[in-house]
């Protein structure tokens, strides 16, 4: 078996607007396993800068150890806990070349073409006209479940386009989710949560910063918008911590970003401790690219689970790898007369 890794950097086909600042570019890398008949495993290492834990000065030292222990079957756990998006490339790459490295990594019927991920159009963060472009966009398209970033312009300025989105669509007719990526203090977010709850929202994601634990317990326990945890679950990679944290919380939802969190074993952790506390949870991809993509849509699609998935971002690129992903009426679709390109 050879281990090989290549850098890949994605260009976004506009401003991508994020609590952190506009993204023009992404750079990822692909991790290779051939085995001794030449058959090939592709996974994609994903690290979000100013988000992920292994966003490291060392990391391509640390990536090359990494992939050197694994090809000598050596592995260092308490190393790759620190650098989850190498353990989500290295478990997508094996699992593909397991299953003929033919980017199947799952099979099931979402891989077969036979079934559809229903998934949430993303709102991403701008000056109002472009958010209420993307909002017809969206609607034109087929979407009927919207997920807004918000906290990047004026409150008020939102609460008018989520006024503007409920007063064309009933919340039978559109799911609205929000995404404030820790964006509120924790001194206004009660108030600012009220306000938003005029518009019959499905849910709003991490409304303050992570690890800032009383004062989200209590937003979760006194919101009006159920609260879903999505970057207050990264970096916690023992399963015990997960609990706890969970059991403090109680939050009505969690999100599984796999990149982010150590790949699908670690984020079915997670899983398995919401069903104990009946929280409830969806996927979200993050930033990936088609290989990435793949791999997460074919793991949520075998996997019980219930409504609409954050799994839109092939379409963000200009060089993105031509992949059989197909975003169609709101709907994820793998259509197996399209074929993977070579990488």
């Amino acid at each position: 078996m050879q281990i090989t890794y290549t850098p890949y950097t994605f260009d976004f086909k506009f401003e991508a607007g994020t609590s952190r600042g506009v993204l023009t570019q992404k750079k990822n890398y692909f991790i290779k396993i051939t085995d001794k008949q030449g058959n090939t495993g592709l996974g994609e290492v994903n690290v979000l800068k100013g988000l992920s834990i292994d966003d490291r000065v060392d990391f391509k030292e640390k990536l090359e150890i990494i992939l050197k222990q694994y090809q000598e079957n050596e592995i260092d756990e308490h190393l790759l806990n620190k650098f989850p998006s190498v353990r989500f490339a290295l478990e997508t790459a094996q699992k593909d070349l397991e299953n003929g490295g033919e980017r199947i990594i799952y099979p099931t019927a979402f891989s077969e073409g036979t079934h559809f991920i229903p998934i949430n159009g993303l709102i991403w963060m701008g000056n109002k006209e472009f958010m209420l472009s993307q909002i017809t966009e969206k609607v034109r398209f087929g979407f009927n479940c919207l997920k807004m970033k918000i906290g990047a312009i004026n409150f008020e300025e939102e609460l008018e386009i989520l006024h503007f989105i409920r007063k064309e669509f009933s919340e039978k007719d559109m799911i609205l989710r929000v995404d404030a990526n820790g964006a509120f203090s924790p001194e206004t977010a009660l108030e600012k949560l009220k306000k938003l709850s005029d518009f019959q929202l499905h849910s709003i994601e991490q409304p303050i910063q992570p690890t800032q634990y009383e004062q989200m317990a209590y937003l979760c326990e006194h919101s009006p918008v159920p609260i879903a945890l999505d970057e207050e679950l990264i970096g916690i990679q023992n399963y015990t911590e997960k609990k706890k944290l969970l059991e403090t919380l109680k939050p009505p939802y969690i999100i599984l970003k796999p990149a982010l969190l150590g790949g699908f074993q670690k984020s079915e952790e997670w899983i398995e401790l919401a069903q104990k506390q009946q929280i409830q949870w969806w996927v979200t991809s993050a930033l990936e690219g088609n290989i990435g993509l793949n791999a997460i849509a074919q793991w949520t699609s075998h996997l019980a689970y219930k409504g609409h998935q954050g799994l839109g971002t092939g379409q963000l690129y200009t060089n993105n790898i031509p992949s059989p992903l197909v975003v169609d009426k709101g709907f994820l679709k793998y259509d197996k007369i399209i074929t993977w390109e070579n990488i």
